[in-house]
């Protein structure tokens, strides 16, 4: 079945003329001036959007943790860790609405400055000194995240052509890389030296430049995201952001509660665990009687999408369970000084960066790319289960985090360009930004799992623990990679 891709911009919704489809040459062009200005302006707005989540996410759970003394909120690290995961997963889950408002009723530009705002807004509030301020600005960057980040995937498909999707969501992922080196060591010195606060106002300061940097280069993408792909009537654009408004208001609703105490934590925690692990299913079945893309691709689309979503369950405990086993079990005393758990976090992001040039050249079906990626993200875990059992008598050596900070590095240059790609080559035309959202929330499936069964270390040990969720991914890839050769032929590759 031919990929939707190759007769449609996925992005755009226009199909080329009959003439440039004629006259495609058999070996795609380079970009023109004009794409690679676009690509450059793109890449810096999501630089210092992701300086802003990394550098937070590098922090979070540490504060959480931190005894009131300290300035941190006195959390119980299964607490924590369930919070952090659901502000990712959330996050994820958000790219839905805030992929089809882009679609139907912003356009792409529009949500990446709102977005953008929103999320420098967030950081600006958590920096304030309150457990209302880091509900309330935890929402605040939830909504702004999925306004911007499917916006500007969608956009980066756009400039970039069919035929250079994936190796420019490569480029695009290796160079943001550089944004989540920096950020956990500007924002956790700050944070664990300074004055935990500080480290979320850098955060903030860091997307407005990026919003300017985006405002800026605004001109070099001509009519790509100027306004949605297929617009809703006026009457049903009022209606669709009267409807966001109301569920924005239930949420504030809902973190009011918790701030004062009215509403257990943990309540809210499971409903919206159970929501992100059920959203994009039902959502999937949807897809089927909406769009043109027929059964057996989108089967075989979910079963790639699951298949990741385990991938992502060991990859998000990366700022929360191992940020935690730094701070606890890990000897961090490097010629006499003592290196803060947070800084850690860039030992993933500077494997990306040393490593994708070498890696991004390998080849295969998306099946086999996602099938390894979860063969090293289970080895992870049966390597920290070894680390866990030593720790046991006393602090272990650094060396076994950052022996696996370089396993799941390696899963992640192949599985996430991989995954993008697959999502904007299935989406039919006009539907990009909500396929593009649809990857992000099987990583949130992940997430949210992760967050969750963290719980399960209250009454297992934890070498036990990092030992059953490492086997689980290892055979989770074993199953695809035996499912592959059913699998492969209903994708685009």
């Amino acid at each position: 079945m031919e990929s939707p891709s190759r007769t449609h911009d996925s992005a755009t919704g226009a199909p080329p003329p009959p003439a440039e489809r004629a006259a495609r040459p058999a070996v795609p062009a380079p970009p023109g001036p004009g794409a690679r200005r676009a690509f450059l302006t793109l890449l810096g707005v999501d630089l210092w959007e992701r300086f802003s989540f990394f550098g937070m996410a590098a922090i979070l759970v540490l504060y959480l943790t931190a005894a009131p003394a300290d300035g941190g909120l006195g959390m119980a690290p299964q607490t924590a860790t369930a919070v952090f995961a659901t502000y990712m997963s959330s996050s994820f889950i958000a790219g839905l609405p805030g992929g089809w408002l882009a679609d139907r009723v912003l356009g792409a530009r529009r949500a990446v400055l709102a977005g953008g705002g929103l999320i420098a807004a967030g950081h600006a509030v958590l920096s304030l000194t309150s457990a209302t301020a880091l509900y309330a600005g935890l929402l605040l960057i939830v909504v702004g995240t999925g306004l911007s980040k499917p916006s500007l995937a969608a956009m980066v498909a756009a400039v970039s052509g069919p035929e250079r999707r994936e190796a420019a969501f490569s480029r695009f992922y290796m160079c943001i890389q550089v944004s989540a080196l920096v950020a956990p060591v500007v924002t956790g010195v700050l944070a664990q030296r300074v004055a935990w606060h500080l480290g979320f106002a850098v955060a903030a300061l860091g997307m407005a430049a990026g919003l300017a940097q985006f405002g800026l280069g605004m001109r070099a993408f001509a009519g790509t995201g100027r306004g949605p792909v297929r617009p809703l009537a006026r009457t049903e654009a009022a209606a669709a952001l009267r409807r966001a408004g109301a569920v924005l208001a239930v949420a504030a609703a809902a973190v009011t509660a918790v701030s004062l105490g009215a509403l257990p934590l943990t309540a809210l925690l499971a409903v919206l665990g159970l929501v992100t692990l059920t959203l994009p299913f039902l959502y999937l079945r949807a897809l089927r009687r909406r769009t043109s893309v027929g059964g057996e691709r989108l089967s075989a689309f979910t079963a790639v999408m699951g298949a990741s979503a385990a991938f992502w369950m060991i990859f998000a405990q990366s700022g929360s369970v191992l940020t935690l086993f730094a701070e606890r079990h890990t000897d961090r005393l490097v010629l006499g000084f003592d290196v803060p758990a947070s800084w850690l976090q860039s030992a993933h992001p500077l494997f990306v960066l040393l490593l994708a040039p070498f890696v991004t050249r390998l080849r295969g079906g998306v099946t086999t790319k996602v099938a390894g990626s979860l063969g090293v993200a289970g080895l992870s875990f049966v390597v920290m289960a070894g680390a866990a059992f030593l720790a046991r008598e006393q602090r272990v050596s650094v060396a076994w985090l950052i022996g696996v900070y370089l396993l799941y590095s390696l899963g992640e240059i192949v599985l996430a360009p991989a995954g993008l790609a697959l999502a904007a080559a299935v989406a039919p035309p006009g539907f990009a930004n909500r396929f593009l959202a649809l990857n992000g929330m099987f990583a949130a499936v992940g997430v949210v799992l992760g967050g969750q069964l963290y719980r399960l270390t209250s009454v297992l040990p934890l070498p036990v623990y990092f030992l059953l969720m490492g086997t689980a991914v290892l055979a989770i890839g074993a199953a695809l990679a035996a499912r592959a050769p059913r699998l492969r032929p209903a994708l685009p590759e």
